[in-house]
């Protein structure tokens, strides 16, 4: 029997008023398997993400996690969220706390663990990422990829199953860049299920599972990065790849 997927999106439609951004969008991924999402901006990539983890809710369908329907209304949403990780564009750090508290805190809030272990997985967190020389930084003292890195480590220690990431190096500058996918890199290799929506093609052709490319709210096309770069099947794909690489 099939190993049941780590996330099921089953027919998932999302509107804003009378703008369609999801139209019927249906993917599974398994278990330690990485998706790079890829699309114009507007196409409904980032939309999904928040969708898998309730920041916005669907308009229609379904999605599973781990085999638990997380769109049925009696979800506790907070529950869902230990389980995903999720790391903006923007680092959404507490400013006036330290790189390590900013780790602990939801630590102790939602996990209610004590302040020795927050703190203790904290540190194993930010020197994962590797920031534990700058633990009692402040973000105004760190640089983006930085800031990006500890907000990394703040994911990590929720213990999720799964992380999603939107954009995560878009609003860094170039030199900064490769730190942060450094990390995601070393976090793939580890076996996380991450699902990247991410102009960085290089890291998609690279460390990706499989692809995908959306466009107006549809998936287009799917494969794996070989196929999706080298193959493309549709015109839509092959007019975005050639503009971009």
């Amino acid at each position: 029997m099939a190993e049941q997927p780590m996330i099921s999106i089953q027919h998932l439609s999302k509107h804003f008023g009378d703008l369609e951004v999801l139209r019927d969008v249906n993917i599974d991924i398994a278990k330690g398997e990485v998706v790079c999402v890829l699309g114009p901006s507007g196409s409904g990539k980032s939309t999904m993400l928040r969708c898998i983890n309730l920041l916005e809710q669907p308009t229609g369908g379904k999605i599973f996690i781990e085999g638990e329907e997380i769109t049925d209304p009696k979800i506790n949403v907070d529950k869902l969220r230990e389980r995903v990780g999720m790391v903006f564009q923007q680092f959404n750090l507490f400013p006036h706390l330290t790189a390590k508290k900013n780790v602990m805190l939801a630590q102790r809030k939602v996990l209610k663990r004590s302040a020795e272990e927050a703190e203790r997985i904290a540190m194993k967190n930010l020197e994962a990422v590797g920031l534990a020389d700058r633990a009692d930084y402040l973000p105004s003292q760190l640089s983006g990829g930085q800031q990006q890195r500890v907000a990394i480590a703040r994911a990590l220690a929720m213990d999720p199953h799964v992380m999603l990431f939107d954009e995560a190096t878009s609003a860094l500058d170039p030199e900064l860049v490769r730190g942060v996918l450094d990390v995601m890199r070393e976090l793939a290799e580890g076996g996380m299920t991450m699902v990247v929506v991410t102009h960085e093609m290089g890291f998609a052709r690279e460390v990706a599972d499989r692809v995908i490319f959306m466009e107006e709210g549809y998936v287009v096309e799917e494969g794996t990065p070989e196929q999706v770069f080298d193959h493309p099947k549709s015109e839509r794909t092959k007019d975005f790849l050639g503009h971009i690489q």
